[in-house]
């Protein structure tokens, strides 16, 4: 099943994160129909989280890849998924995928370099974020953030999820959770300050 790529960092899903309960379930039991229409609904965000975590550290070209591996993932364990577990089917999509990027970030580790300014798209709508130098600075600090740090800060800023949701989905404490975050925010807000100090 092919995944139409959506690279774009500003790419956001405009319309309620969830699939019908119906859909899910034709999906579960393999229906095609209901399993394109599954890829088609949450495809952007899985794009749009991909593509926050990779193009910082060049490697835009992995998110099709990788999307179409989470996708592969989540098809294996669908008939698995409980609906009425804890965890929203958005989240539990997210999390693979997020995974599947922290294992390719670390993996590349002492490799990686960052993307060449003239492709940065920070995808924020503050214009503070137009002024080369600061795009430039947030994409340094977010290629120096951990891959760890990385997926919870955009699984926190860029998808809406909740400190709890995001524990329950890359399996770590709350605590966990909130140092990451915290430390992610103030490497951003450090880098930023200097920018505009400078």
């Amino acid at each position: 099943m092919a995944v139409s790529p959506r690279i774009s960092l500003a790419d956001e899903p405009s319309r309620s994160r969830e699939l019908d309960d119906i859909t899910i379930a034709r999906a579960q039991r393999g229906d095609a129909e209901a399993c394109r229409a599954f890829v088609r609904w949450y495809e952007a965000a899985v794009f749009a989280l991909l593509g926050r975590m990779l193009a910082p550290r060049g490697l835009d070209g992995l998110v099709e890849d990788l999307a179409q591996e989470s996708f592969l993932r989540v098809f294996r364990a669908l008939p698995r998924f409980d609906r009425s577990g804890p965890a929203r089917m958005s989240t539990w999509i997210l999390c693979i995928a997020s995974r599947l990027a922290i294992n390719e970030l670390e993996r590349r580790r002492p490799a990686l370099h960052p993307m060449p300014d003239e492709l940065v798209d920070p995808g924020a709508g503050e214009s503070e974020l137009h002024r080369p130098d600061l795009r430039r600075a947030l994409r340094h600090a977010i290629a120096a953030l951990t891959p760890e740090q990385q997926a919870v800060f955009v699984l926190r800023e860029y998808h809406g999820l909740t400190e709890m949701e995001i524990a329950a989905a890359l399996e770590l404490d709350a605590s966990a959770v909130k140092s990451r975050l915290f430390r992610a925010r103030a490497r951003l807000r450090a880098a930023l300050t200097e920018v505009e100090r400078g």
